[in-house]
């Protein structure tokens, strides 16, 4: 068995089974992050060993921890890392690209490892498979919709700890601008054309 296919076995057996965060989750951040290499000209190798190992560490949005689940992502990665041939080097790489991907550390990574990664990660929170993500997590977490009163957050400050369409405005829609490569920031403008088209959909049926 090759080491990639060995770490993808560590994986399945790992992720927490969350329909935002499963091992689909990483499979379409791992096929993001291919695509980019190959339009940034980037070598894959480390870039999808971060991918793979990039959530092994996940804390409901529930619970306290949550912000921290990058970090303790990027520390369990450096543990299944030691035992298969990566020169330190690599491992720190990984780990913290890892570290830094995470929308709610707020970090801009500094290897383009890290940014391949971090704009991967993002990617897969646009589009319509962003959409689902949003409201399987909403449902998740026995959120509302949305604020009755004030569902798409005109005179207020969006909370979604409360309601779930209030994300698309405290997170979604920011990240197309956060993106770091030139081909990351061109397909995130694509999927977040398609998280406006809902939300006026969603504005005429309300």
């Amino acid at each position: 068995m090759s080491i990639f296919d060995s770490i993808t076995n560590d994986v399945r057996k790992i992720i927490v089974n969350d329909a935002a965060h499963d091992f689909e989750h990483i499979m379409r951040v791992y096929k993001n992050a291919q695509k980019l290499c190959k339009q940034e000209k980037v070598n894959d190798k480390l870039v999808l060993y971060a991918v793979l190992l990039h959530d092994v560490v996940f804390y409901p949005k529930s619970d306290k921890r949550s912000k921290n689940s990058s970090i303790d992502s990027a520390k369990k990665a450096k543990t299944i890392l030691k035992k298969y041939d990566f020169t330190e080097n690599e491992i720190t790489i990984i780990s913290d690209a890892i570290h830094d991907h995470s929308f709610s550390q707020k970090r801009t990574p500094k290897t383009i490892e890290g940014k391949i990664l971090q704009d991967a990660d993002r990617l897969d929170a646009l589009g319509a498979i962003g959409i689902a993500r949003v409201f399987a997590t909403g449902g998740l977490l026995k959120r509302p919709f949305y604020n009755i009163d004030d569902p798409f957050c005109k005179k207020r400050n969006p909370d979604d700890k409360i309601w779930t369409l209030d994300h698309f405005f405290q997170k979604l829609l920011k990240l197309e601008s956060l993106m770091n490569t030139k081909s990351g920031k061109l397909e995130a403008k694509k999927r977040t054309i398609v998280l406006k088209e809902f939300l006026k959909q969603l504005k005429q049926e309300l």
